[in-house]
């Protein structure tokens, strides 16, 4: 099992991982359909997104939860 202490960089590696897959996955059949080498293409945007999105999302989280903490009544 991996460590506890690395769970934040899990989560954010996972959530990176399907929300680039998603997007561009979206964003390729949007711009060229189901044209043959689709996968191919969406493969390559996958990637290129991810290598963005995985640094982003490390950044960007704990900034959100803090966020999210002021907006929401502490029960």
């Amino acid at each position: 099992m991996i460590p506890a202490k690395f769970a934040p960089i899990i989560f954010g590696f996972i959530l990176s991982m399907c929300m680039s897959c998603i997007v561009s996955g979206v964003s390729t059949v949007s711009s060229v359909g189901l044209a043959d080498g689709f996968f191919g293409l969406w493969f390559a945007a996958w990637m290129k997104s991810w290598l963005v999105a995985f640094p982003v999302v490390m950044v960007i989280a704990p900034i959100t939860r803090k966020l999210v903490g002021k907006l929401t009544a502490q029960g």
